[in-house]
């Protein structure tokens, strides 16, 4: 376990605010069954909030990993709030593994020829965290309509072990490179295609991301020749993406009694060539589908598979440069396909009515990456929501 994967489960843990939420949000009496109430609610496609006196089910959401696959009332407001937590270490070319030693004897350094650029790569990265707090808010000006906006801050950093000289497998040392800050503001609108009694829910997902996040951030490297040198930071350790990207998708979901599921396709897809640094990153792709079981109105959990793909960056920052793999935009993209598992609360009486709180976690079970590249562990996704 990383040293960020133990300072983040010792802020989770604090034991006072814990067990008060649970407390609170198990303290309403169930029914029998948890589908006693379910003729009497509307369509899947709104967030299932159970009127003034019904049960609030904890299934009207998805999964807290998956965004925009709900839709709200005419006159509803949505806040909600994310943490999410990356980490990734070791390193993959396409689907298989790679060692640092082989990487840096055998993988060519793209900028070789330029002074001070040896023959291959030099500096491996070991292991990468990545921390995002995102704030999301949601109206509904109609029934078939609902906005949303969602801001994020992020927290990057990045491990790595430099080589002595220009070749051999001699360990010069390590270093650390961070950056924080905003990152990219996305602006989406869901509108709604199709509507059954049998809830069955189609919606179309549009949006368009800002480029808030910074692309110029700085860092101190350790070079082979022994040297502490300041550079802008590789692609991966920017904030934002430094285009405005369309955010197409499609959403479907369904429901009958105490079992739901849905399905949901997005995009990122660059509206420029390159930014003012003079690159674009790849277009990017995603499908996941999950299924969730309500064992009563407060409590649901849910399964899902998510599959992405995404191009190479292309173009490149002049300014980005060095013997390191995160240099290149030629490794970057690839394919991933992950697992997932989640929790969903809903509180259903008193002061923590219609507040929900989630949890999944997950971890790739295929990695097909342009490479070498820093492979994903795993992800942790916690987040609150309320409707007003």
């Amino acid at each position: 376990m990383t040293t960020a994967t133990v300072a983040f489960s010792a802020r989770l843990c604090r034991p006072a605010v814990r067990r008060a939420a649970l407390i609170a949000l198990l303290a309403a009496p169930l029914p029998t069954t948890a589908v006693a109430d379910d003729v009497s609610l509307p369509g899947s496609g709104f967030a299932v909030s159970g009127g003034h006196d019904g049960p609030v089910r904890a299934d009207g959401h998805a999964p807290i990993g998956v965004m925009g696959e709900h839709m709200h009332h005419k006159g509803e407001w949505m806040l909600s709030y994310r943490y999410m937590y990356m980490g990734m270490e070791g390193n993959r070319i396409g689907t298989e593994n790679v060692s640092p030693d082989t990487i840096v004897t055998t993988v060519p350094n793209r900028f070789f020829g330029l002074p001070m650029q040896p023959p291959t790569l030099r500096i491996v990265p070991l292991r990468m965290t990545m921390e995002m707090h995102m704030l999301g808010a949601m109206y509904a000006p109609t029934d078939k309509l609902t906005l949303m906006v969602m801001a994020n801050y992020m927290d990057k950093e990045m491990r790595h072990v430099t080589y002595q000289g220009a070749m051999g497998t001699t360990v010069r040392g390590h270093f650390t490179t961070q950056s924080e800050g905003l990152g990219d503001t996305r602006l989406t609108a869901l509108y709604r295609l199709y509507e059954d009694a049998r809830h069955n829910h189609v919606h179309l997902n549009l949006g368009l991301s800002l480029p808030t996040g910074s692309v110029t951030e700085r860092g101190t490297v350790l070079t082979p020749m022994n040297t502490r040198s300041s550079v802008r930071l590789p692609y991966a350790m920017q904030l934002g993406t430094g285009t405005f990207d369309l955010l197409p998708g499609l959403t479907y979901t369904g429901r009958t009694g105490a079992l739901s599921w849905g399905a949901q396709y997005c995009a990122e897809i660059r509206l420029q060539d390159e930014n003012d640094e003079g690159y674009a990153w790849g277009d990017k792709h995603t499908v996941t589908g999950w299924l969730a079981y309500e064992w009563a109105p407060w409590i649901s959990t849910s399964l899902r598979l998510d599959a992405m793909t995404q191009a190479r960056i292309d173009g490149i920052d002049p300014s980005i440069m060095g013997p390191v793999q995160t240099a290149n935009p030629d490794f970057y993209g690839g394919e991933r396909v992950a697992a997932y598992f989640g929790v969903n609360l809903a509180g259903q009486r008193g002061a923590v009515r219609g507040h929900r709180l989630a949890l999944e976690v997950g971890a790739p079970i295929f990695q097909n990456l342009n490479g070498p590249q820093l492979e994903t562990d795993w992800t942790l996704t916690v987040g609150w929501q309320k409707a007003f």
